[in-house]
């Protein structure tokens, strides 16, 4: 067991972006597991956009960190001690585990995964929450129909990499909206998408004419703001409009911009929806075991963006996701 445990703590409530004196770098003991609990390094870091509205004090799907608490992130750890009857020293464990170096858990809500299966980073990303997040985004509230036309917005990220590669699967034309040349190359020439837009070059009210000529039938956002209001204006008759976050927004220091071509819901007859990936947490083992498939089989291509670092890194590598400087799923792998 480590003498010391180190660990990122909220220390205020951010206004706008998120600066460093928002975090509190604080060093404590650690402590040894005692009975019917497992403790073990951390390993790997998941960083993903929804942590900046875990950070505002306001209602939401899960209480906000709260201040002086360790920030919440999922993570990889490997069992390191163990007085628990599930797990074992040199265990793999996946689980909401904060950021911090070192873990003490009873093991609620703790899976052990397996390395020689797949890379530990991946259980953080396409076999993780990210990848449940397009499953069932895309599948359940989308109910995605073979033929149709996807777009998704944030497109080389996370989530947007795989509800792509996730619809090519399902025979559908896929069109990725991403910040940059480097990424829409990306999208159509690796992942199979079929045509892609900057929105930073291009207009995206325009492009989504050319590329989605008879209309979109499922939007997958996750940026929210002018992108979604641009999509809303190409909905087809009965199209679905996934919410699953807006990226554009968190940051922002004034009022959250909603949507004003709404009404274009009411012509088309469509449907916007929101939803939280934990509520399909019962059927989460059907999705991996499918995406690993697809993975096997090179249906699906991993992308991940792996920070090699020290847990110091965390702040800056938070960042990264809101200045559009990851491709794929961003993880902070401790070195």
């Amino acid at each position: 067991m480590p003498g010391t445990n180190r660990q990122i703590r909220l220390a205020a409530r951010p206004v706008g972006e998120v600066k460093p004196e928002d975090w509190a770098h604080v060093t404590e003991p650690a402590v040894a597991p005692g009975e019917g609990r497992f403790a073990g390094r951390t390993r790997y870091i998941s960083l993903d956009p929804a942590m900046r509205g875990w950070l505002d004090d306001r209602p939401s799907y899960l209480p906000p960190v709260g201040l002086g608490e360790v920030m919440r992130a999922g993570s990889v750890i490997e069992v390191t001690e163990s007085d628990h009857p599930g797990f074992r020293p040199g265990d793999h464990v996946v689980g909401t585990f904060g950021v911090q170096e070192y873990v003490v858990s009873d093991g609620r809500g703790a899976l052990k995964v397996d390395p020689s299966a797949a890379p530990l980073s991946t259980y953080l990303g396409a076999l993780g929450m990210p990848g449940m997040t397009a499953y069932f985004g895309l599948l359940d509230v989308g109910a995605l129909k073979e033929g149709e036309t996807v777009v998704v917005s944030g497109a080389a990220g996370a989530v947007g990499t795989m509800v792509g590669q996730i619809a090519k699967v399902k025979g559908c034309r896929v069109v990725g909206i991403a910040g940059g040349a480097e990424k829409c190359a990306l999208l159509t020439e690796e992942l199979g998408f079929d045509a892609a837009i900057d929105y930073r070059s291009e207009d995206v009210r325009t492009a989504l004419r050319t590329h989605a000529p008879d209309g979109i039938d499922v939007y997958f956002d996750n940026v929210g703001g002018e992108i979604l209001d641009a999509a809303l204006t190409r909905l087809a008759m009965h199209a679905r409009v996934v919410i699953c976050g807006a990226i554009s927004q968190y940051n922002n220091e004034t009022v959250v911009q909603g949507p004003s071509n709404y009404l274009t819901l009411l012509v088309r007859r469509a449907r916007m929806e929101g939803f939280v990936v934990f509520d399909y947490a019962p059927r989460f083992t059907e999705a991996a075991r499918e995406i690993a498939g697809w993975i096997a089989t090179g249906r699906i291509k991993v992308k991940e963006h792996v920070v090699k670092g020290d847990l110091d890194d965390f702040p800056q590598t938070l960042q990264m996701l809101f200045r559009g400087e990851n491709t794929g799923k961003l993880v902070l792998e401790l070195v």
